[in-house]
């Protein structure tokens, strides 16, 4: 049996029955963490626990509503597009594959919650209720990918082979550098990890991330 359909095979059964079973038990391990957390965010700013973000775009290119502890200040990817006082910071942020090293939205407990990505715990819903897998590609803004693939216009077939899976709270360009990495050289990588979905790359994957999180790597 070669390659694809050994992937093909992955993907339609096992993945999604391992993607319940260590969610399931994630939730529950991290639900002191997470209890914590939320203490801390309202502690530390107004505004609710979880963040107010647009949709991102899933599998199949069908849009979804990603579960995330708030790490910056309300509206505040609203205010990056349409405050003024915001106006560089946006290109900026544009420039830099939507990615912002030194970002004044974010809160002081947030900027600790992201560099060791406790914020993307809450992901784990998203998992159980079938919009993500525990390993897969970046979720991307629509905005993002409309913006990216103008600058990058060689990486439509990347992009939808991306899009053919769910989006992952883990993934392969997370373990390769997180943010470090430009969007071309991004969905390179994740269409590399489509090519080669299997049980045996996504274990490697989750062995790899709690490392990446303690460490802080690549995070903004």
């Amino acid at each position: 049996m070669n390659k694809y359909f050994q992937g093909k095979i992955y993907k339609n059964t096992l993945k999604r029955f391992l993607d319940i079973i260590l969610s399931l038990i994630l939730l529950i391990l991290f639900s002191p963490l997470c209890l914590i957390t939320a203490i801390l965010i309202k502690l530390d700013s107004k505004g609710p626990i979880f963040a107010d973000v647009p949709e991102r775009i899933g599998e199949n290119g069908k849009k979804f509503k990603m579960y995330k502890f708030r790490t910056m200040i309300i509206n505040a990817h609203y205010l990056l597009r349409t405050d003024p006082k915001f106006k560089k910071l946006f290109e900026e942020y544009k420039k830099s594959s939507y990615k912002l090293k030194n970002d004044p939205r974010i809160t002081k407990i947030g900027k600790f919650l992201r560099k060791h990505s406790i914020d993307e715990i809450p992901q784990l819903i998203n998992v159980l209720k079938g919009e993500m897998s525990l390993v897969g590609p970046r979720a991307y803004y629509p905005d993002e990918l409309e913006d990216q693939l103008n600058k990058y216009p060689k990486t439509k077939k990347l992009i939808n082979k991306v899009l053919s899976v769910k989006p992952g709270i883990t993934g392969l360009w997370q373990v390769s550098g997180r943010s470090e990495i430009n969007f071309d050289k991004r969905i390179e990588i994740d269409s590399k990890y489509v090519d080669d979905l299997s049980l045996f790359n996504d274990l490697k994957i989750i062995f790899k991330t709690p490392f990446v999180m303690i460490s802080g790597k690549g995070a903004v």
